[in-house]
């Protein structure tokens, strides 16, 4: 059995320390799914949600979730992301927005957790722009696509879709 890296010899929770980890430039992609009535997908199409442009704000709240991740995950270092892309793309076929979050650093971790981050929460935003007219709104296949750098390599997910 390999050695647990989030636990120190007493069992307690500890960060693992980096220090000593060479600085690579790093990428990661997640993805994730808002599935809605046909009715909610075509108000978002057409930016006639009474919030507001939802792509838009879920865009922001995406980039904002991946610098803030140390904040939130207890054992996440903080890390100086230098990119973060979300994209959009709506299934006509199956009212669904699929969303896309890419981001970037030149640090000695990887930076997987702020794009699973930026695409949990921006797909988070759909739901709470959108929930008004569709509670039944559902949130899907939060995934690793991609990542790229560090010690481990490279890493790309078998898509089935």
């Amino acid at each position: 059995m390999s050695k647990l890296t989030h636990i120190d010899k007493k069992g307690k929770a500890r960060m693992v320390d980096v220090t000593a980890k060479k600085a690579t430039n790093r990428e990661a992609i997640a993805k994730g799914r808002v599935f809605m009535q046909p009715r909610t997908f075509k108000a978002v199409l057409n930016n006639t949600i009474q919030k507001g442009d939802v792509l838009g704000v879920a865009r922001i709240a995406g980039i904002m979730a991946a610098k803030r991740v140390a904040d939130i995950i207890p054992l996440c270092h903080p890390l100086n992301v230098t990119s973060v892309d979300i994209s959009f793309e709506p299934i006509q076929k199956s009212h669904c927005i699929n969303v896309t979050a890419t981001a970037k650093v030149t640090g000695q971790t990887g930076v997987e957790m702020e794009a699973l981050a930026a695409a949990s929460v921006a797909a988070l935003t759909i739901y709470d722009m959108c929930k008004a007219m569709d509670k039944e709104m559902t949130i899907s296949d939060i995934r690793l696509v991609k990542k790229t750098g560090g010690k481990s390599g490279k890493y790309v997910r078998a898509e089935t879709d």
